[in-house]
């Protein structure tokens, strides 16, 4: 079906003629028509999600401000969670005809589906664009918030009233709907927007006040990131071609006119040609004389440093130091229990008010933990350091880059603060860019350091907003074997976020995966079979892995004691046995004489995986039941329902329950032919 884009929609509607004549001149039944159309309209569904998904794997992808970060990849995920979905109704499409009542109930929902996800890309892609105006974004923002809510109800709307058990749809897929479902709920629910709200209100109130107020405007060019001249400069032009081009229509010419004075104005206080001269005017004036240094009173300097205190606390001694130098110089202070002098902290705040003195502030990144008296301490990262290697990253020699990644590959290795600085200076889209460099000592480095940034769960989303993924798994293909270890490790770490296994999975890891689980070292396969696991929880992965070959190299592994991966491949197995497919590719490797085997001799937890396996086999087929009754099934699983687990009993229950049933059916069988004769 060719799609039409006009006005910002899709164009979902077919003419009359879809039900003209093929190429032979014969007329196209009007349900075969109709059928026709559901299928285009499922491939074009796919094939935004797919769009959608490789704009989340773009090096180039960013939400920076004014955007709520969190909010626009939580509302790009549910999007792609959608995926399976729409890959099993096209399967079901495909393979039949569905009822006239059943695809009643869809064909209205699948337009409203296709509209609504093509306006989530549209908003997105501007959103995400290097050259859409951030004041734009603001000025704008009641109607991208509205378009937002609209998009999150059309999608509520249209999944909530799919009817997916007419459909076939899995039960996986299902609960990850409902999922989907629940989370689209919660973001309508708490009014969530893809702005920031708070610094959205900050920018209203600079509009709105007659004069400029230098500090806030300077707070907030931080916030947006415009602090150098070749930024502003990018927004102002950014902003004047939105309003040449007529796009502004929506916000009113005073609004125009103020934010274009607020950008003048933030342009020429950041001007370095002002600064300069204001720095000379102020050293040839009379007025400052050195009376005038302003002398800091005793009270507010640390005991330690005898610097200006940013952060006063009380400690055993009685002294009142700086937590900072509390902290570095610990001998001084055994007894670590620090109690905040919020008294001391405000007289400091007014006094440098009054006095125009700048409060120190901390120039590490920090994070609070518990010291040993129960009361929090600060714990400083050593930010100066990681912030000079990221800059190495960014634009030192191949030799540079080599050893920083090395260093941060250590750092994040260390502990969670510096896991989070690390992150907070900017280190992973760096990192990831750096993946796909020749050099295999670098390539080893960055594949790792982006593994220990992993281990902290809120660098999660950022590492695979940052387009790790692709990155990662090339290395996995063709990086050393050190390398394409830690990138198996790397894969399991970011597959416990629940949505990236479906990205993972669409990745062509899988393959990469099962190459390493056959020719990787004891660790490289143990990595491997533990990403593997992972990602086949969720049921399209179990397809794929089933397609890319893994049932050889499972049973090579469970068939022999020495290779130390029987643990993993029966979890494996486990797994892949409650799929259609899988199932069928278990029956199909001879495992049934392998599985009883272990039954006798292998350990207990490996006892109860092998007869789960041989319950999904051995159910609703009694072929494989007549297999495991002939190759004497029914002794171990009577130990098993004596001394197992409890599933493990409970799943040897089942499989005897079974075999006794299919006792009953032959005698049954040979009594009848005894009688007919």
């Amino acid at each position: 079906m060719a799609q039409h884009q006009h006005g910002g929609g899709v164009n979902t509607h077919s003419s009359s003629s879809a039900a003209a004549e093929d190429n032979n001149g014969d007329e196209i039944s009007p349900a075969s028509a109709a059928a026709e159309r559901e299928e285009e309209l499922v491939e074009s569904l796919l094939g935004l999600v797919g769009e959608i998904g490789r704009m989340g794997g773009s090096e180039k992808l960013c939400f920076p401000p004014p955007l709520n970060r969190k909010e626009c990849g939580s509302f790009m995920r549910r999007i792609l969670l959608l995926a399976p979905l729409f890959e099993e109704l096209r399967d079901f499409l495909m393979a039949s005809t569905p009822p006239d009542a059943v695809a009643a109930a869809c064909r209205p929902l699948l337009p409203d589906l296709a509209a609504a996800i093509h306006k989530a890309k549209e908003m997105l892609l501007l959103l995400s664009h290097p050259s859409t105006s951030k004041i734009r974004l603001v000025l704008e923002e009641k109607r991208i918030t509205y378009e937002f809510h609209e998009v999150i109800s059309q999608l509520e709307h249209s999944l909530g009233r799919m009817p997916y058990s007419q459909l076939n749809i899995s039960d996986e897929v299902c609960e990850q709907v409902e999922l989907v479902l629940s989370q689209l709920k919660r973001a309508k629910e708490r009014n969530g927007s893809l702005l920031d709200s708070e610094l959205c209100a900050d920018l209203f109130a600079i509009q709105t006040e007659p004069e400029t107020d230098q500090k806030v405007l300077s707070r907030l060019a931080d916030k947006l990131q415009l602090t150098t001249i070749s930024t502003i400069e990018q927004e102002f032009k950014a902003f004047q071609t939105f309003i040449a081009e007529g796009n502004g229509n929506t916000i009113e010419n005073h609004d125009v006119e103020r934010m274009m004075l607020r950008l003048q104005s933030l342009k020429d206080s950041n001007d370095p040609q002002l600064d300069k001269a204001s720095a000379a005017k102020n050293a040839s004036s009379p007025e400052k004389k050195p009376a005038d240094v302003v002398i800091i009173p005793d009270d507010f300097r640390c005991p330690i440093s005898l610097e200006l205190m940013r952060d006063p606390v009380i400690v055993a001694t009685g002294q009142i130091p700086d937590t900072r130098r509390v902290l570095r110089h610990n001998r001084h202070f055994p007894h670590l229990a620090l109690i905040p002098n919020y008294v001391l902290r405000s007289l400091i705040a007014q006094w440098c008010e009054a006095h125009g003195v700048e409060q120190p502030k901390n120039s590490g990144c920090s994070r609070s933990r518990k010291s040993c008296g129960g009361l929090a301490e600060e714990v400083p990262g050593d930010r100066a350091a990681i912030d000079n290697l990221v800059q190495l990253l960014s634009d030192g020699s191949p030799e540079e880059q080599r050893g920083a990644s090395e260093e941060l590959r250590l750092l994040a290795k260390r502990n969670t603060d510096n896991r989070v600085c690390i992150a907070e200076a900017g280190a992973i889209p760096l990192l990831v860019n750096l993946m796909s460099t020749k050099d295999l000592r670098t390539q080893e480095h960055t594949v790792t350091a982006i593994l220990n940034l992993s281990i902290y769960d809120n660098n999660k989303g950022a590492i695979v907003m940052a387009g790790a993924i692709p990155h990662v798994v090339e290395v996995l293909k063709s990086g050393s074997m050190e390398a394409r270890e830690n990138a198996a490790a790397t894969l399991f770490s970011l597959s416990l976020m629940d949505e990236n296994k479906v990205t993972i999975g669409s990745s062509g890891a899988i393959s990469a995966l099962i190459q390493l689980l056959c020719e990787g070292s004891t660790r490289g396969k143990k990595d491997a079979a533990t990403a593997l696991f992972n990602l086949c929880i969720y049921q399209g992965n179990k397809a794929r892995a089933v397609r890319a070959g893994i049932m050889d190299p499972l049973m090579k592994l469970l068939a022999d004691p020495n290779s130390g991966m029987v643990d993993e491949a029966l979890a494996i197995l486990a797994v892949l046995a409650s799929h259609h497919d899988g199932k069928v590719a278990i029956g199909r490797s001879n495992a049934i004489p392998v599985l009883i085997d272990l039954l006798r001799t292998g350990l207990a937890h490996n006892k109860e995986n092998a007869a789960a396996i041989l319950l999904a086999l051995c159910k609703k087929n009694p072929e494989h039941l007549k297999t495991l009754q002939r190759l004497g099934g029914f002794i171990p699983l009577s130990e098993l329902v004596k001394n197992g687990t409890e599933r493990a009993k409970r799943k040897a229950g089942y499989l005897l329950e079974h075999m006794s049933r299919l006792d009953q059916m032959w005698e049954e069988n040979v009594k009848g032919r005894r009688h007919s004769s």
